[in-house]
This record gives structure tokens, sequence and C-alpha cells, in this order.
């Protein structure tokens, strides 16, 4: 077999959202290029073989899917892992990826909720040169003025430089390079990201080398960035525009185009027309909640801007700093944190 053509893709699941990663690898394989092999690694804690058998149906001459169980590698470290609202653990599965596939020096990461236009491949091939990621800016960001203020004011980043981590062309040669699992980790015990979560933690240890992919290769059904149909090549139904628990979502007939040559379809009917209006807005008062939480970081003297990157021109580097492992986030309490030498310590 030729390695050249071997298209290495990552996803990452718990048991809630196989049905959605079926419609995901649906849309995903149908649209493929036939001249490369795909690996498939689904990342996971433990499915049940029902699941599996049909997920296994994607196999063929070109397509090969293993299932990779991190949950030792995640029981490694502990309790260290930040999850809220619809968040689960397997949103850090990622980070693994590098130091698990030595074998690979690139490969794609993909989220579960999305559907694929395009032709996978050609994400795959885009030249990140020695960045570390190949990433595209992030639509929610750039549309809500809380989610605006986090980036620039909480975290240091420029809202059109704030990627989502959805989507990622990953350089794991590099990423092995700079040792990523081990930095990921120190930062997750330093501070605690409240918002974003794992996506946080990549912006802030990937900045200034993430190469910035066109918008069509992650469209979110939010803001007003207009894309002709034609040219969609991803649609990512992020945060709560998801079809199969609101009606009227932009895209969404992608998603059920997509979803009924799937085992899951009526599965997934049904996980609908059991979603009752008080799950939807509850679902609604956290996307609210979520802003606020980011307004008041972002108001906060102790957000990770002011600890790590406004002292950057003091020679206060995230790695010096002499926290114990107690993480830190914005609604720490201030009387707690006192300074020496311009460091702050717990």
């Amino acid at each position: 077999m030729n390695t050249n053509k071997i298209i290495p893709i990552f996803f990452a699941t718990d048991e809630n959202y196989v049905p959605f990663l079926a419609v995901s690898m649906q849309s995903m394989l149908s649209n493929a290029s036939k001249e490369y092999v795909y690996k498939i690694y689904i990342l996971n804690n433990g499915l049940k073989e029902e699941n599996i058998n049909k997920l296994n149906q994607y196999n063929s001459n070109n397509v090969s899917i293993e299932y990779v169980d991190v949950a030792k590698r995640m029981a490694k470290i502990g309790g260290k892992f930040h999850t809220r609202d619809y968040y689960t653990k397997s949103t850090y599965y990622r980070i693994f990826i590098p130091n698990m596939f030595p074998e690979y020096d690139k490969a794609l990461y993909l989220d579960c909720d999305i559907v694929v236009l395009g032709d996978i491949s050609k994400l795959y091939n885009t030249n990140i040169g020695d960045n570390l990621l190949g990433a595209i800016p992030d639509e929610a960001i750039a549309t809500v003025p809380a989610f605006q203020s986090y980036a620039n004011r909480a975290l240091g980043i420029a809202t059109d430089k704030y990627f989502n981590a959805g989507i990622l062309v990953m350089n794991l040669a590099g990423l092995r390079e700079m040792n990523f699992e081990s930095v990921f980790v120190d930062v997750l015990s330093r501070y605690k990201f409240t918002v974003a979560q794992d996506q946080d933690y990549l912006n802030v240890i990937c900045k200034d080398r993430v190469y910035y992919i066109e918008n069509v290769w992650n469209k979110m059904p939010i803001g007003d960035m207009v894309v002709a149909e034609e040219d969609l090549m991803l649609i990512h139904y992020n945060l709560n525009d998801k079809p199969w628990k609101f009606d009227n979502v932009k895209y969404e007939k992608y998603f059920w185009q997509y979803s009924v040559d799937t085992d899951f379809y009526q599965e997934i009917l049904d996980f609908k027309s059991n979603y009752t209006i008080e799950k939807q807005e509850k679902d609604l008062v956290n996307g609210q909640n979520l802003q606020v939480m980011a307004l008041n970081e972002a108001n906060s003297e102790l957000n990770y801007y002011n600890l790590y990157v406004k002292n950057a021109d003091k020679k206060v580097d995230l790695m010096d700093l002499c926290f114990d492992n107690t993480s830190v986030s914005a609604d720490s309490d201030i009387e707690n944190v006192v300074m020496i030498n311009g460091e702050g310590c717990i």
C-alpha cells in the first residue's frame, strides 16, 4: 500500500453522539475522492457493540475504521478536565492524537456535529507549512459581541484569529516536537478556561502558529458571512444550531439529506421528537449564560490575558509562573492571589 495515499481522520465521541457521527461519516465518504485510503480513528471510552457494528458498515476497500479507547490516558490526567453543560470529556480526546499515533506526521480532526459536502482529501492536502494547525476562524466568536470581548480581552487573541477547534489539519510532527500533550496538561493545571474549554487551550497554546483556511470548510449556521451554496465544503452545526434539536436551522437540509441514509435515521427522528420545549429552552438559557460567562471573564483582573499575556514584556512566561497546579480562573477569589516579583501565585 502506498502510504502517501493514506489520509488519517480522527473523530471523538461518546455513546450519545454516535448517531451524529454516522451522519458525518456518511456525508464525508459520499463525497470523498476514491484515490485515497481513509483511515478513520474513532476516539472513545467505550461504545456499544451494536453501534460499532452499524458504524463498521462504512468499512470498504478504501476505508478502514479503528476504535481507540482513551480511558486509560484520560485516567492518568485525573480530574483536571473541565466540563459543563453539553460538553463532555470526549472534547479533550484530540490532545492525545500526536503521541498516540507517531506513524503519522499529519492528520485531520473532525467534530461529529458536521456534514461534509466537499472532497475531504482537499482539506487534508492543504499546505499549512510549519504551522502547528490549519484551522478556520470561529464564526460564533466573530458574530457575538460577548464572545468578541472574550477573545480580545480574556485571551489576547484578535477576533479574526480565534479559530474553531472542530475542524483541524494537524501537524502531528510539529506538535510532538513541541511536546504538545505535556504543555496542554500543564496549562490545564495552571488555568481554568470556562467558556470554550479545550478550544481556548488550543488557541492560546498554538497562537501565531496557525494557518487560516477558508470558512467554506467550517461554515456555521450562525452569522452573516455569505457563502454561495455551491462553494460549501463543510457545515458545522455548532453550539445550539443543531437540526436534531431545533427546527429551521440554517443548512439543516444537508443534515437530513445524509442522515436518512444511515442506520440511525429513526433513532435521530425519535431523539428530535422527544426533545421537548423545556429542553430547548434550557439550551437557549445555557447559551445566554455562556455569553454572560464570557463577559465576566473578559472583565476579570484574573483572566488569562491579564495574568499571562499583558505581562509578557516583563518576561513573565506561562511555564515560569509559580502556580502550584491549582487552577485559577476569572471566578477565583482575588484575596487568595498574591504577587511575588510580578508573578501570580496561589
